[in-house]
Protein backbone atom coordinates (compact mmCIF):
# COMPACT_ATOMS: atom_id res chain seq x y z
CA UNK A 1 0.00 0.00 0.00
CA UNK A 2 1.17 3.43 -1.16
CA UNK A 3 0.92 6.07 2.33
CA UNK A 4 1.33 9.57 1.79
CA UNK A 5 0.65 11.52 4.91
CA UNK A 6 0.50 15.36 5.26
CA UNK A 7 2.58 15.87 1.98
CA UNK A 8 4.33 19.73 1.36
CA UNK A 9 5.85 21.62 -1.26
CA UNK A 10 6.85 24.91 -2.27
CA UNK A 11 7.64 26.10 -5.32
CA UNK A 12 7.72 29.66 -5.94
CA UNK A 13 4.24 31.06 -5.45
CA UNK A 14 2.79 27.46 -5.70
CA UNK A 15 2.43 25.25 -2.75
CA UNK A 16 1.23 22.18 -2.18
CA UNK A 17 0.21 21.11 1.76
CA UNK A 18 -0.99 19.06 3.54
CA UNK A 19 -1.70 16.20 1.29
CA UNK A 20 -2.61 12.85 2.40
CA UNK A 21 -4.08 9.64 1.12
CA UNK A 22 -3.64 5.95 0.70
CA UNK A 23 -3.74 3.81 -2.57
CA UNK A 24 -4.63 -0.03 -1.79
CA UNK A 25 -2.82 -2.74 -3.30
CA UNK A 26 -4.29 -3.50 -6.51
CA UNK A 27 -6.14 -0.35 -6.52
CA UNK A 28 -6.83 2.53 -8.60
CA UNK A 29 -7.15 5.99 -7.39
CA UNK A 30 -7.80 8.78 -9.64
CA UNK A 31 -7.07 12.06 -8.40
CA UNK A 32 -8.56 15.32 -10.09
CA UNK A 33 -7.89 18.67 -9.88
CA UNK A 34 -7.47 21.21 -12.25
CA UNK A 35 -4.04 22.37 -14.20
CA UNK A 36 -1.50 24.35 -11.93
CA UNK A 37 -3.42 22.40 -8.32
CA UNK A 38 0.14 20.44 -7.63
CA UNK A 39 -0.88 16.74 -8.91
CA UNK A 40 2.51 16.57 -11.59
CA UNK A 41 4.63 17.99 -8.98
CA UNK A 42 3.14 15.13 -6.33
CA UNK A 43 3.78 12.25 -8.86
CA UNK A 44 7.50 13.47 -9.16
CA UNK A 45 7.64 13.68 -5.45
CA UNK A 46 6.37 10.38 -4.72
CA UNK A 47 8.56 9.20 -8.07
CA UNK A 48 11.64 10.59 -5.82
CA UNK A 49 12.19 13.68 -8.32
CA UNK A 50 11.59 16.18 -5.83
CA UNK A 51 12.01 16.75 -2.31
CA UNK A 52 9.03 17.27 0.11
CA UNK A 53 9.59 20.27 2.36
CA UNK A 54 7.58 18.47 5.03
CA UNK A 55 5.60 14.75 5.51
CA UNK A 56 6.00 10.86 4.35
CA UNK A 57 5.74 8.93 2.14
CA UNK A 58 5.46 4.67 2.36
CA UNK A 59 5.22 1.95 0.63
CA UNK A 60 3.64 -0.51 3.06
CA UNK A 61 6.53 -0.37 6.24
CA UNK A 62 9.02 1.18 3.72
CA UNK A 63 10.07 4.89 4.12
CA UNK A 64 10.18 6.12 0.37
CA UNK A 65 11.98 8.98 1.40
CA UNK A 66 15.16 7.47 2.18
CA UNK A 67 15.28 5.54 -1.01
CA UNK A 68 17.04 6.94 -3.87
CA UNK A 69 14.78 6.59 -7.49
CA UNK A 70 15.90 3.54 -8.60
CA UNK A 71 15.09 1.84 -5.42
CA UNK A 72 11.53 3.16 -5.21
CA UNK A 73 10.08 1.55 -8.14
CA UNK A 74 7.70 4.36 -9.15
CA UNK A 75 6.49 3.99 -13.07
CA UNK A 76 5.90 7.28 -13.79
CA UNK A 77 3.91 8.20 -17.35
CA UNK A 78 4.23 11.96 -18.13
CA UNK A 79 1.40 13.44 -20.57
CA UNK A 80 3.48 14.44 -23.32
CA UNK A 81 5.38 10.46 -23.19
CA UNK A 82 8.65 11.90 -23.08
CA UNK A 83 10.30 8.89 -25.41
CA UNK A 84 13.48 9.12 -26.24
CA UNK A 85 13.58 10.46 -30.14
CA UNK A 86 16.69 8.87 -31.39
CA UNK A 87 15.29 5.12 -30.05
CA UNK A 88 13.20 2.91 -31.87
CA UNK A 89 9.68 1.71 -29.93
CA UNK A 90 11.54 -1.69 -29.05
CA UNK A 91 14.62 0.25 -27.52
CA UNK A 92 12.21 2.83 -25.34
CA UNK A 93 10.58 -0.35 -23.75
CA UNK A 94 13.69 -1.95 -23.47
CA UNK A 95 15.07 1.25 -21.22
CA UNK A 96 13.20 0.52 -18.66
CA UNK A 97 15.27 -3.02 -18.19
CA UNK A 98 18.05 -1.75 -17.77
CA UNK A 99 19.83 -2.08 -14.28
CA UNK A 100 18.01 -5.82 -14.48
CA UNK A 101 19.87 -8.92 -14.64
CA UNK A 102 18.66 -10.42 -17.59
CA UNK A 103 20.31 -12.48 -20.61
CA UNK A 104 19.95 -10.44 -23.85
CA UNK A 105 17.06 -13.05 -25.13
CA UNK A 106 15.31 -12.72 -21.81
CA UNK A 107 14.98 -9.15 -22.43
CA UNK A 108 13.77 -9.24 -25.89
CA UNK A 109 11.43 -12.22 -24.56
CA UNK A 110 10.27 -9.20 -22.12
CA UNK A 111 10.03 -6.13 -24.48
CA UNK A 112 7.73 -8.36 -26.87
CA UNK A 113 5.50 -9.48 -24.14
CA UNK A 114 5.27 -6.09 -23.08
CA UNK A 115 4.62 -4.53 -27.02
CA UNK A 116 1.90 -7.59 -26.87
CA UNK A 117 0.28 -6.35 -23.88
CA UNK A 118 -0.28 -2.74 -24.88
CA UNK A 119 -0.35 -3.78 -28.48
CA UNK A 120 2.02 -2.13 -30.08
CA UNK A 121 4.04 -5.67 -31.74
CA UNK A 122 3.74 -4.16 -34.87
CA UNK A 123 5.57 -0.69 -34.38
CA UNK A 124 8.73 -2.52 -32.78
CA UNK A 125 10.84 -0.52 -35.25
CA UNK A 126 9.53 2.69 -35.73
CA UNK A 127 10.59 5.96 -33.93
CA UNK A 128 8.67 8.23 -31.40
CA UNK A 129 7.94 10.62 -34.36
CA UNK A 130 6.25 8.07 -36.63
CA UNK A 131 3.55 7.19 -33.41
CA UNK A 132 -0.24 8.58 -33.17
CA UNK A 133 -0.33 10.02 -29.38
CA UNK A 134 -2.24 6.62 -28.66
CA UNK A 135 0.55 4.50 -29.95
CA UNK A 136 3.10 6.93 -28.30
CA UNK A 137 0.99 6.78 -24.95
CA UNK A 138 1.21 2.75 -25.06
CA UNK A 139 5.15 2.60 -25.65
CA UNK A 140 5.28 5.43 -22.44
CA UNK A 141 3.09 2.55 -20.58
CA UNK A 142 5.06 -0.53 -21.65
CA UNK A 143 8.93 1.12 -20.76
CA UNK A 144 6.79 2.52 -17.35
CA UNK A 145 5.75 -1.57 -16.85
CA UNK A 146 8.99 -2.77 -17.84
CA UNK A 147 10.52 -1.77 -14.31
CA UNK A 148 8.38 -3.96 -12.57
CA UNK A 149 6.61 -1.14 -10.40
CA UNK A 150 4.91 -1.43 -7.06
CA UNK A 151 2.80 1.48 -8.50
CA UNK A 152 2.10 3.63 -11.62
CA UNK A 153 1.88 6.86 -11.53
CA UNK A 154 0.21 8.57 -14.29
CA UNK A 155 0.12 12.24 -15.05
CA UNK A 156 -2.88 13.14 -17.62
CA UNK A 157 -2.42 9.96 -19.87
CA UNK A 158 -5.21 10.28 -21.95
CA UNK A 159 -5.72 14.33 -22.25
CA UNK A 160 -3.84 14.92 -25.60
CA UNK A 161 -5.71 11.75 -27.13
CA UNK A 162 -8.43 11.65 -29.35
CA UNK A 163 -11.73 9.96 -28.35
CA UNK A 164 -11.01 6.93 -30.20
CA UNK A 165 -7.93 6.66 -28.74
CA UNK A 166 -8.94 7.59 -25.46
CA UNK A 167 -11.53 4.80 -25.21
CA UNK A 168 -9.08 2.71 -26.42
CA UNK A 169 -6.56 3.43 -23.50
CA UNK A 170 -9.30 3.47 -21.14
CA UNK A 171 -10.05 0.06 -21.77
CA UNK A 172 -6.16 -0.79 -21.79
CA UNK A 173 -5.68 0.80 -18.52
CA UNK A 174 -8.34 -1.18 -17.14
CA UNK A 175 -6.95 -4.38 -18.05
CA UNK A 176 -3.91 -3.18 -16.95
CA UNK A 177 -5.99 -2.65 -13.30
CA UNK A 178 -7.27 -5.77 -13.39
CA UNK A 179 -4.15 -7.80 -13.66
CA UNK A 180 -3.23 -6.43 -10.09
CA UNK A 181 -1.05 -3.09 -11.03
CA UNK A 182 -1.85 -0.35 -8.00
CA UNK A 183 -1.89 2.85 -9.76
CA UNK A 184 -2.17 6.48 -8.87
CA UNK A 185 -4.12 8.79 -11.84
CA UNK A 186 -3.69 12.22 -11.87
CA UNK A 187 -5.99 14.12 -14.37
CA UNK A 188 -8.91 16.81 -14.63
CA UNK A 189 -11.24 14.82 -16.56
CA UNK A 190 -14.17 13.33 -14.20
CA UNK A 191 -15.26 11.11 -16.58
CA UNK A 192 -11.67 9.16 -16.38
CA UNK A 193 -12.20 9.08 -12.83
CA UNK A 194 -16.13 7.14 -13.15
CA UNK A 195 -14.70 4.97 -15.93
CA UNK A 196 -11.31 3.94 -14.15
CA UNK A 197 -11.36 4.36 -10.35
CA UNK A 198 -11.77 2.22 -6.94
CA UNK A 199 -11.21 5.82 -5.17
CA UNK A 200 -11.61 8.97 -6.17
CA UNK A 201 -9.46 12.34 -4.47
CA UNK A 202 -10.60 16.25 -5.54
CA UNK A 203 -7.65 19.06 -5.49
CA UNK A 204 -8.45 22.78 -4.54
CA UNK A 205 -5.74 24.72 -4.19
CA UNK A 206 -2.68 22.61 -3.20
CA UNK A 207 -4.40 20.45 -1.48
CA UNK A 208 -7.14 17.48 -1.32
CA UNK A 209 -10.44 18.17 -0.16
CA UNK A 210 -12.83 14.87 -0.88
CA UNK A 211 -11.88 11.55 -1.31
CA UNK A 212 -14.24 8.42 -1.23
CA UNK A 213 -15.61 6.13 -3.67
CA UNK A 214 -16.65 7.65 -7.24
CA UNK A 215 -20.41 7.11 -6.63
CA UNK A 216 -19.77 9.12 -2.90
CA UNK A 217 -18.10 12.53 -4.50
CA UNK A 218 -20.24 12.12 -7.21
CA UNK A 219 -23.14 11.77 -5.67
CA UNK A 220 -22.41 13.68 -2.28
CA UNK A 221 -20.14 16.46 -3.24
CA UNK A 222 -18.59 17.59 0.50
CA UNK A 223 -18.24 21.87 -1.80
CA UNK A 224 -19.42 24.08 -3.94
CA UNK A 225 -16.20 23.77 -5.53
CA UNK A 226 -16.21 19.70 -5.89
CA UNK A 227 -19.68 19.72 -7.02
CA UNK A 228 -18.42 22.34 -9.93
CA UNK A 229 -15.67 20.86 -10.39
CA UNK A 230 -17.19 16.90 -11.18
CA UNK A 231 -19.82 19.04 -14.18
CA UNK A 232 -22.84 19.38 -11.85
CA UNK A 233 -24.73 22.50 -13.91
CA UNK A 234 -27.39 23.78 -12.06
CA UNK A 235 -26.41 26.26 -8.86
CA UNK A 236 -28.53 28.52 -6.83
CA UNK A 237 -27.54 31.00 -4.14
CA UNK A 238 -30.01 31.63 -1.47
CA UNK A 239 -31.04 31.02 1.92
CA UNK A 240 -32.34 28.10 4.11
CA UNK A 241 -35.03 29.64 6.06
CA UNK A 242 -35.77 26.45 8.24
CA UNK A 243 -35.60 22.68 8.86
CA UNK A 244 -39.40 22.71 10.58
CA UNK A 245 -40.04 19.44 8.22
CA UNK A 246 -38.67 16.44 9.36
CA UNK A 247 -38.58 13.53 7.01
CA UNK A 248 -37.75 10.08 5.85
CA UNK A 249 -34.74 9.17 3.33
CA UNK A 250 -37.19 8.82 0.66
CA UNK A 251 -40.20 11.40 -1.21
CA UNK A 252 -43.45 10.48 -1.01
CA UNK A 253 -46.52 11.43 -2.56
CA UNK A 254 -48.02 14.61 -0.98
CA UNK A 255 -51.66 16.25 -2.17
CA UNK A 256 -50.92 19.72 -3.71
CA UNK A 257 -52.80 22.89 -2.45
CA UNK A 258 -53.89 25.00 -5.39
CA UNK A 259 -50.17 27.41 -5.40
CA UNK A 260 -48.91 24.34 -5.18
CA UNK A 261 -50.66 22.89 -8.90
CA UNK A 262 -49.95 25.97 -10.77
CA UNK A 263 -46.03 25.35 -9.65
CA UNK A 264 -45.80 28.77 -8.09
CA UNK A 265 -44.26 26.68 -4.55
CA UNK A 266 -43.08 22.90 -4.30
CA UNK A 267 -45.31 20.26 -2.77
CA UNK A 268 -45.56 19.81 0.77
CA UNK A 269 -48.32 18.24 2.70
CA UNK A 270 -49.87 20.10 5.90
CA UNK A 271 -48.44 17.65 8.51
CA UNK A 272 -44.77 18.56 6.64
CA UNK A 273 -45.67 22.22 7.25
CA UNK A 274 -46.65 22.11 10.44
CA UNK A 275 -43.37 19.52 11.09
CA UNK A 276 -46.00 16.97 13.04
CA UNK A 277 -44.71 14.27 10.87
CA UNK A 278 -42.34 11.30 13.06
CA UNK A 279 -38.73 12.07 12.63
CA UNK A 280 -38.72 8.27 14.41
CA UNK A 281 -39.36 5.33 12.42
CA UNK A 282 -38.52 1.30 13.89
CA UNK A 283 -34.39 2.33 14.14
CA UNK A 284 -33.90 0.89 10.69
CA UNK A 285 -35.10 3.81 7.99
CA UNK A 286 -32.40 6.86 8.70
CA UNK A 287 -34.41 10.01 8.85
CA UNK A 288 -33.56 13.64 8.10
CA UNK A 289 -34.64 17.09 8.52
CA UNK A 290 -36.50 18.47 5.50
CA UNK A 291 -35.60 22.06 5.32
CA UNK A 292 -37.31 24.90 2.33
CA UNK A 293 -34.51 26.73 0.19
CA UNK A 294 -35.29 29.77 -0.81
CA UNK A 295 -33.27 31.46 -4.15
CA UNK A 296 -34.77 34.72 -6.08
CA UNK A 297 -38.57 34.24 -4.79
CA UNK A 298 -38.38 30.59 -5.42
CA UNK A 299 -38.65 27.77 -2.52
CA UNK A 300 -37.00 24.30 -2.53
CA UNK A 301 -37.77 21.81 -0.38
CA UNK A 302 -34.45 20.13 0.46
CA UNK A 303 -32.93 17.09 2.47
CA UNK A 304 -30.45 18.52 4.47
CA UNK A 305 -28.85 18.35 8.62
CA UNK A 306 -27.14 21.43 7.97
CA UNK A 307 -28.23 25.09 10.07
CA UNK A 308 -30.46 27.57 8.69
CA UNK A 309 -28.55 30.30 7.30
CA UNK A 310 -27.05 31.28 3.52
CA UNK A 311 -26.16 28.92 1.15
CA UNK A 312 -25.85 27.47 -2.23
CA UNK A 313 -28.36 24.29 -3.75
CA UNK A 314 -26.58 21.92 -6.36
CA UNK A 315 -28.95 19.93 -8.51
CA UNK A 316 -27.51 17.09 -11.39
CA UNK A 317 -29.07 17.64 -14.19
CA UNK A 318 -29.60 14.38 -14.82
CA UNK A 319 -31.83 14.38 -11.43
CA UNK A 320 -34.30 16.72 -13.02
CA UNK A 321 -37.32 15.44 -14.82
CA UNK A 322 -39.24 16.95 -17.61
CA UNK A 323 -43.09 16.28 -18.51
CA UNK A 324 -45.82 18.07 -20.60
CA UNK A 325 -47.88 17.67 -18.08
CA UNK A 326 -48.19 17.16 -14.45
CA UNK A 327 -48.12 14.10 -12.95
CA UNK A 328 -48.30 11.90 -10.15
CA UNK A 329 -44.73 11.64 -8.63
CA UNK A 330 -42.56 11.28 -5.78
CA UNK A 331 -40.58 14.14 -5.86
CA UNK A 332 -41.54 16.65 -3.74
CA UNK A 333 -40.80 19.65 -5.74
CA UNK A 334 -42.88 20.37 -8.97
CA UNK A 335 -42.40 23.41 -11.15
CA UNK A 336 -44.47 24.88 -14.26
CA UNK A 337 -41.95 26.44 -16.21
CA UNK A 338 -40.92 27.43 -20.16
CA UNK A 339 -38.17 25.75 -22.19
CA UNK A 340 -35.51 28.26 -23.32
CA UNK A 341 -33.19 26.14 -24.84
CA UNK A 342 -32.21 22.99 -26.27
CA UNK A 343 -28.69 22.14 -26.68
CA UNK A 344 -27.14 18.28 -27.84
CA UNK A 345 -24.82 17.27 -24.90
CA UNK A 346 -22.22 14.44 -24.45
CA UNK A 347 -24.95 12.05 -22.99
CA UNK A 348 -28.26 13.02 -24.12
CA UNK A 349 -29.91 16.70 -24.45
CA UNK A 350 -29.91 19.78 -22.08
CA UNK A 351 -33.05 21.59 -21.85
CA UNK A 352 -32.69 24.82 -19.66
CA UNK A 353 -36.28 25.33 -18.65
CA UNK A 354 -37.29 28.97 -16.69
CA UNK A 355 -39.22 28.15 -13.68
CA UNK A 356 -38.32 31.46 -12.18
CA UNK A 357 -34.97 30.52 -12.40
CA UNK A 358 -33.13 28.70 -14.89
CA UNK A 359 -32.34 24.67 -14.30
CA UNK A 360 -31.02 22.70 -16.97
CA UNK A 361 -32.16 19.35 -17.21
CA UNK A 362 -30.48 16.21 -18.87
CA UNK A 363 -32.84 13.98 -21.04
CA UNK A 364 -32.15 11.46 -23.75
CA UNK A 365 -32.65 12.50 -27.73
CA UNK A 366 -35.83 10.04 -28.01
CA UNK A 367 -37.42 11.61 -24.87
CA UNK A 368 -37.53 15.61 -26.80
CA UNK A 369 -38.67 13.84 -29.33
CA UNK A 370 -41.60 11.65 -27.93
CA UNK A 371 -42.62 14.95 -26.05
CA UNK A 372 -42.06 17.61 -29.20
CA UNK A 373 -39.84 19.44 -26.63
CA UNK A 374 -39.04 22.82 -28.51
CA UNK A 375 -38.40 26.56 -26.86
CA UNK A 376 -40.95 28.34 -25.34
CA UNK A 377 -42.90 25.34 -24.63
CA UNK A 378 -44.76 25.45 -21.10
CA UNK A 379 -43.37 22.13 -19.33
CA UNK A 380 -43.66 20.53 -15.92
CA UNK A 381 -40.14 20.34 -14.08
CA UNK A 382 -39.58 18.03 -11.34
CA UNK A 383 -37.10 16.95 -9.16
CA UNK A 384 -36.82 15.26 -5.49
CA UNK A 385 -35.68 16.97 -2.00
CA UNK A 386 -33.03 14.26 -2.22
CA UNK A 387 -31.60 15.58 -5.12
CA UNK A 388 -30.71 19.09 -3.85
CA UNK A 389 -27.49 19.46 -1.88
CA UNK A 390 -26.86 22.28 0.45
CA UNK A 391 -23.41 24.19 1.12
CA UNK A 392 -23.05 26.84 3.73
CA UNK A 393 -22.10 29.77 3.25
Amino acid sequence: MLRVRDLAKRLGDFSMRNVSFDVADGGYFVLLGASGVGKTVLLETIAGLMTPDHGTIHWDDTDLLRAPVQKRRMGLVYQDQALFPHKTVHENIAYGLHGRKRSRGAARERVATLADDVGVTDLLDRFPETLSGGEAQRVALARALATEPRCLLLDEPLSSLDIQARSAMRALLRRIHRNGHTTLHVTHDYEEAVSLATRVGVMENGTIVQIGAPNEVFHHPKSEFVARFIGIRNFFNGRLENRDCPTENRDCPKRATDRERDGTVPVCSDRERDGTVPVFKDGATPVFPLGRFVTDGLAFLIVTDARPGPGCVSLRSEDITVSRTRTDTSARNCFLGTVVDIVPARLGVEVAVDIGVEVAALVTAGSVERLGLRCGQKVWVSFKATAARFFEG
